[in-house]
């Protein structure tokens, strides 16, 4: 039972299931039916599915069949309108067929004309493509084009800015085309050759500098002398407005240029040309005369490239072997000042141009490497100028070569370089101009003194006495009141050494000038170089002239005037050097001249020249002696050679009467003194063997007028027997021997009062001996006269007791 119910409870739930299935398979699209179908064949109940779905068949085609039988008439009905409709549409389709016929044949023209409508439009939307592109690709070669145009004119710096905008803007449209793909591969080649051709032009720009600098030195020179003539005359009156620009506006007007000519500037010449007008009242800036813009351009160009490092190094290297050959002085520079004022003008010329460099340009040049080259430029300056200065020996060559420096470092000052060490320099050159200066001194005093006729200056008027007074300060009252003509003590050169010292210390002072020392600074080399002129340039022109051999005693006397009036006149050199130094005599460190001892020295070697000179003359008289040393006769007169002598020496003290007392004493006693001890010498030569009696009476004639001499007085200022002194030993001599009073002299020698206290008896022995001989040999019969005999015996008792005298003495 339970199982029957079972059974009926899955046969229900099949019925069920079927039914859903058949539902399904009605509802659902065919596409989708597979999965309902394979659901019928994994289950067991195929068979009655089958049945089922024959039911459900027979049971639709009832329905169907229901519904045609409903619907049959008025199928039946449309059926025969059909039938009419298709013979109807038989005529349409051949009334169509007529028609597309007849339409074929009348629009065949215009498919033609359709057919070349469409190309038209065809090419008509070609040509606007066409036109789009070449929209984008004209400004490509329009670019391209103003790039080659740039190149062509040489304006690289907005050649290379139009290449940067081809590169980055326009060819990155085009890109696709091999045109633009051919301009692309061109572009570093272009960027290469840009870079090339800037340098070149660089390098033209250097070159030229280099040719140019003298010029553009000249220029600055110019400016730095107008602009210290300018100053000059601003000290002496109200400042005016100057038209010279200063270097400040000269680099405004660089900036300006900079900003007109670069990158845009078509020039690109280093030297601009500018006239060189002397007259104009202004002077062209230094600047004006050079065009950068290749630099900057140059620069800009590399700096866009990438490559600024390597332009900067390059830059550099080129100006330090510029600097190298500006510095290297020509060899025969110090021939003419032309020489050293193209050497200077090179060189302000370099540092011109590089100074504008370095305030124009951010980078390019820095002040250490500026600084670094004006060392090297110092040092190799200084050391090439002290060289060839060295072969100077004109002093107004020295001069002008010294205010060139000046300029020289005072146009290099005004752009910021330190130029202590050329003033430093400077005073090296200045002891070589006193040097100089004293070689030309030298040969003017000689010149004076050669060309002097040492004679005293002979006025005739008024006016020629002031001229004489208005070259040397000389005052007299007594020859003011003596009528014309009347003379000057001293000759001509007096006057013209003391000008020439003047004009010496004169040449000093501009040597001084500019070189910013101090009054006390400039007053101490005047007196310092002066000394030198004093003590060794005229001493020795003076001692020169005195050590002559064809010097007279006359031209010696006025050499004594002259340097006696000349050392007189150095308190008012002093006074000359205090005016045109304002420094007082008084102040501390102030160098004195020594022009009193100078001239002291000059006045003594003078006096001793007239000593020697006079004692030369004096032997030159005596050479002239002749004497008969065995002689019998008494003469009666003095020698002529003696009368002659006294008669020389008269005249030549009378010329002594200008000259200071003590000078006019002291030759007339050394005259004396050399003429006695010259007769002394003449009497005891060992040339005279013999002599008699009878010529020492004529010695002591000759000696007699010696001594009258002496008395007369030849030189005033002796005292009473003062000369005559210098004959008292010849007188004593002379005295023994002529009034043989030989028991006096044994018997006082050794007192202080002896009568014969000038005689030594050395002298008085050979003298003795001299006339023993004499005795001996003219009188061989004498031994046999009582007399002779006695006397001879005398002689030999004296000679015994002087030899007595001599060998106690020496004991």
């Amino acid at each position: 039972m339970e199982r029957g119910k079972m059974a009926e409870a899955e046969s229900l739930e099949t019925a069920a299931e079927h039914e859903r299935i058949l539902r399904e398979i009605e509802s659902t699209d065919t596409a989708c039916i597979g999965p309902t179908l394979r659901s019928v064949y994994d289950g067991e109940e195929h068979g009655r599915f089958m049945e089922k779905l024959e039911t459900r068949i027979r049971n639709h085609d009832r329905e169907i069949e229901k519904m045609c039988n409903f619907h049959y008439q008025g199928f039946v009905d449309s059926i025969t309108e059909l039938l009419k409709v298709r013979g109807e549409a038989q005529k349409l389709k051949n009334q169509v067929t007529d028609t597309n016929r007849k339409l074929q044949h009348e629009g065949k023209e215009l498919v033609i004309a359709m057919e070349e409508l469409k190309q038209c439009r065809l090419q008509q939307r070609n040509i606007s493509a066409t036109v789009d592109k070449l929209m984008l690709c004209l400004p490509v070669l329009e670019m391209y084009s103003k790039l080659r145009d740039q190149m062509k004119t040489k304006r690289h710096y907005p050649a290379l800015k139009t290449l940067e905008h081809l590169e980055h803007t326009y060819l990155p449209q085009v890109s696709h085309y091999r045109f633009c793909k051919v301009m692309v591969d061109n572009i570093p080649k272009l960027r290469e050759e840009i870079k090339d051709v800037s340098m070149s032009d660089l390098k033209d720009f250097l070159e030229s500098i280099r040719k140019h600098s003298d010029k553009i030195g000249e220029t600055a020179m110019k400016q730095a002398q107008q602009q210290r003539n300018l100053d000059n005359i601003v000290l002496q009156q109200p400042r005016i407005g100057s038209k010279r620009k200063s270097k400040k506006d000269v680099y405004t007007i660089f900036d300006t240029e900079l900003e007109s000519t670069s990158p845009k500037s078509e020039q690109d010449s280093g030297i601009l040309d500018v006239e060189d007008e002397e007259d104009d009242e202004e002077v062209p800036g230094a600047q004006d005369l050079v065009d950068f813009s290749p630099v900057y351009r140059c620069l800009h160009i590399y700096s866009v490239l990438g490559a600024r490092e390597t332009f900067e190094n390059y830059y550099r290297k080129q100006r330090r072997k510029q600097a190298r050959l500006v510095l290297q002085p020509p060899s025969n520079m110090h021939e003419t000042l032309d020489g050293y004022r193209k050497y200077f003008n090179q060189i302000v010329g370099f540092f011109v141009v590089e100074d504008h460099i370095l305030h124009t340009t951010q980078g390019l040049v820095n002040r250490a490497y500026i600084d670094e080259l004006w060392e090297m430029a110092l040092s190799k300056t200084i050391a090439a100028l002290r060289t060839h200065s060295s072969y100077c020996s004109d002093p107004n060559l020295v001069l002008d070569l010294k205010n060139l420096i000046v300029l020289f470092a005072d146009t290099l000052q005004v752009y910021g370089f330190p130029v202590n060490q050329l003033f430093d320099m400077l005073l090296e050159i200045r002891d070589q101009y006193s040097e100089t200066l004293l070689k030309k001194w030298a040969g003017i005093f000689r010149n004076i003194l050669d060309s002097d006729n040492y004679s005293p200056i002979p006025v005739t008027s008024e006016e020629m006495y002031k001229k004489v007074v208005g070259q040397f300060p000389f005052q007299d009252t007594e020859l003011e009141k003596q009528p014309f003509p009347k003379k000057f003590p001293f000759s001509e050169f007096v006057p013209k050494v003391y000008n020439q010292i003047k004009e010496f210390i004169y040449a000093c002072l501009k040597f001084s000038e500019d070189l910013h020392l101090s009054s006390t600074e400039v007053d101490d080399m005047i007196r310092k170089s002066t000394n030198l002129l004093l003590t060794r340039t005229l001493s020795n022109s003076l001692q020169n002239v005195i050590k002559r051999k064809n010097i007279g005693l006359t031209e010696l006397v006025q050499i004594i005037i002259n340097t006696t009036h000349l050392e007189k006149s150095c308190k008012y050199l002093e006074e000359f050097i205090t005016n045109i130094t304002n420094v007082l005599p008084e102040t501390v460190h102030t160098t004195k001249l020594y022009g009193t001892t100078t001239f002291k020295d000059a006045r003594h070697a003078a006096e001793e020249e007239i000593y020697t000179n006079l004692n030369q003359k004096i032997d030159q008289f005596l050479q002239l002696a002749d004497y008969d040393w065995m002689t019998g006769d008494l003469g009666n007169k003095a020698s002529d050679y003696l009368i002659d002598l006294i008669a020389f020496l008269r005249s030549t003290f009378a010329v002594f009467t200008h000259l200071p007392g003590k000078v006019a004493q002291t030759a007339c006693m050394s005259a004396c003194k050399h003429l006695a001890t010259s007769l002394m010498q003449l009497l005891l030569e060992a040339e005279v063997r013999q002599l008699t009696l009878g010529a020492l009476q004529q010695f002591n004639l000759d000696v007699r007028e010696c001594e009258q001499f002496a008395r007369s007085g030849p030189v005033p200022g002796f005292q009473e027997d003062t000369l005559q002194l210098a004959f008292i030993d010849l007188r004593q001599l002379l005295d023994l021997f002529i009034q043989w009073d030989w028991s006096t002299y044994l018997a006082d020698y050794g007192q202080p009062n002896c009568k014969y206290l000038r005689v030594n008896p050395v002298t008085a022995l050979t003298l003795l001996e001299k006339m023993k001989d004499t005795s001996r040999k003219n009188n061989m019969f004498a031994q046999f006269r009582k007399n002779e005999r006695d006397k001879q015996k005398l002689i030999d008792t004296v000679a015994k007791q002087l030899r007595g005298l001599i060998s106690s003495h020496h004991s």
